[in-house]
């Protein structure tokens, strides 16, 4: 009988937990407004599969537009060999949420997260003085282009709140959160001339001697331009207010 009484209990419960989930509404779309001052265009799905988990999945991309704080990696006469450099970048990113608060993606959570970000420039310029030995110094102009791509890892803490006694309108608030990993890419430099191997290791060591910070890179050379093979570490913040419709 006791036996009796107890799957009956347990059943009883697992039934109106599964009545209560399925009054809730488990879906949100979310776009993070902040986001939108760096013009990156984002949006979000989550959906809640029981009180304290649910899953978030994020895609964002940014036009094309210049390099940020490119001038302050660069000395003066680096930016001069570098000309109308423009990127634009994508990132995609899957989020697993644990909630300790109310649930159902509401209250308090804490968040790891794995993100894939791309980093595609435009054809950009770039110009070289190659001076012969006992000749006169004549610039090398070079068309290139390249991507790179990151695959990192990182931890989010926000809370989410629902604005409206419906429950429709939410706001989520990125409290802080960090990701890192590495990155790896490659670029390719041109020129419809054709150079020769005093030229290509002249070319090979301008490259080389560019003071890029956090990468690492190796150049190979070749009659018409150079590869650049791209390596280093990946990290990024994030913060943020998202603004969401939950049904």
């Amino acid at each position: 009988m006791k036996k009796t009484l107890l799957i009956a209990s347990a059943l009883l419960a697992l039934n109106l937990s599964a009545q209560q989930e399925s009054s809730e509404k488990m879906n949100i779309v979310k776009t993070n407004v902040t986001a939108y001052i760096f013009k990156n265009i984002n949006l979000s799905y989550e959906r809640s599969f029981n009180r304290w988990f649910s899953m978030n999945l994020g895609f964002g991309t940014v036009p094309e537009g210049k390099v940020p704080f490119l001038n302050s990696f660069l000395d003066d006469s680096d930016r001069q060999k570098i000309n109308n450099l423009q990127v634009k970048a994508s990132n995609f990113t899957v989020e697993p949420r644990f909630y300790i608060g109310q649930g159902y993606g509401k209250g308090f959570y804490f968040a790891p997260y794995y993100r894939y970000s791309k980093v595609t420039s435009n054809t950009f310029d770039f110009v070289y003085d190659y001076q012969p030995i006992n000749g006169v110094t004549f610039p090398i102009p070079l068309k290139g282009f390249g991507d790179t791509t990151g695959n990192s890892g990182g931890l989010m803490v926000g809370t989410q709140l629902f604005l409206t006694k419906s429950q429709n309108l939410v706001l989520d608030f990125w409290i802080a959160g960090a990701h890192y990993g590495v990155g790896k890419g490659d670029f390719d430099l041109t020129t419809d001339q054709t150079l020769t191997p005093e030229m290509q290791a002249k070319l090979k060591q301008e490259i080389d001697d560019l003071n890029v910070p956090f990468v690492q890179y190796t150049t190979t050379t070749n009659p018409h331009g150079a590869h650049i093979d791209v390596s280093g570490p990946w990290a990024g913040f994030r913060s943020g207010i998202s603004l969401g419709f939950r049904f």
